[in-house]
């Protein structure tokens, strides 16, 4: 099947079922194209939340279609690939997590969103890269705070709030690929260069940064700034919507390390959707997402306090 017939049944699968698709700014091209709305994990959360579509298909990996799936428990919840995971969500077993929360008792347990839900279930309250410092400077001086599952993020935040948290020692290993002599050979072949940098990079990209923030606020700065050229340090698939929007501008991916099979950084489990799967899931209603109701009750606790913080 070609992508216009493709692209045409999904349209009348999505009309005829009313479903809704929500895509990740690292799906690719095709995916964003198609979606209802194209975000990052803070504003596809607020999306998911208030959908009244009975099918929500969830353009992303498998941490956030359980979010979906836990804000919308009478909704179904498809994913186009059950494989697509999350190298950071899976470098916090629930198990190991519930031990190291038992070992800090008296700690306010703030977790980033890219955990599964049996995680966020164990967490007292969720953020994403996008509301993370708003979130930790409204916790009083005085109550100590434990930070899972990026240390990259964690340490990043310490230094930006001031608050010495302990951090649960994940990492996303997109954010760890990426190579800081290649990008200062960057910096010096196009020296009026601007590097924006995502904060679960690690701590030596983000010193060579010029602007460190989540995927939505970098696109925010790249659109308002005067500059001209920027290496971007996070996923490349954001820079699909971006040469949308800013044509006239020099968008340049991170280089990674030599021992990557690609010159930029992408998710193997975010390109593990296709437009083809869209349709096959859509189409047979195959892939749902299921979330207990004991651990979505749980998790839904500090994904609403998440989402009050940030209105």
């Amino acid at each position: 099947m070609n992508t216009p017939n493709i692209i045409d049944k999904i349209n009348q699968l999505r009309k005829d079922k009313n479903a809704i698709i929500l895509a990740h700014y690292y799906q690719e091209p095709a995916i964003q194209d198609i979606a209802d709305f194209v975000g990052d994990s803070l504003g596809l959360s607020f999306r998911a939340a208030k959908t009244n579509a009975d099918i929500i298909v969830f353009a992303g990996v498998h941490f956030m279609a359980e979010t979906a799936k836990i804000l919308n428990p009478s909704k179904k919840v498809l994913v186009p690939d059950m494989n697509a995971g999350c190298s950071l969500a899976d470098s916090c077993p629930p198990e190991a997590f519930k031990a190291f929360r038992e070992q800090h008792p008296a700690h306010i347990a703030i977790t980033y969103i890219n955990c599964s839900a049996e995680v966020k279930a164990l967490s007292d309250i969720i953020c994403t890269s996008s509301n993370a410092k708003k979130i930790i400077d409204s916790i009083p001086k005085d109550e100590p705070i434990l930070f899972a599952p990026d240390k990259n993020l964690g340490n990043y935040l310490i230094k930006a709030t001031g608050r010495d948290m302990v951090l649960w020692p994940g990492v996303c290993m997109v954010h760890e690929a990426f190579s800081l002599d290649k990008l200062m050979g960057l910096k010096i072949q196009y020296p009026k260069s601007i590097i924006v940098a995502h904060p679960e990079s690690e701590t030596q990209i983000l010193e060579t940064a010029d602007f460190i923030g989540s995927t939505s606020h970098m696109i925010d700065f790249i659109k308002k700034s005067e500059a001209m050229v920027f290496i971007i340090a996070t996923e490349v698939g954001i820079l699909h919507q971006l040469m949308k929007e800013v044509t006239d501008k020099l968008l340049i991916p991170a280089p990674v390390e030599e021992s990557n099979t690609c010159a930029c950084s992408e998710c193997g489990f975010m390109r593990l959707n296709t437009l083809e799967k869209l349709y096959v899931c859509l189409s047979d209603e195959k892939n749902e997402i299921l979330v207990s109701d004991t651990i979505a009750k749980k998790a839904l606790v500090p994904l609403e306090r998440m989402l009050k913080s940030s209105l």
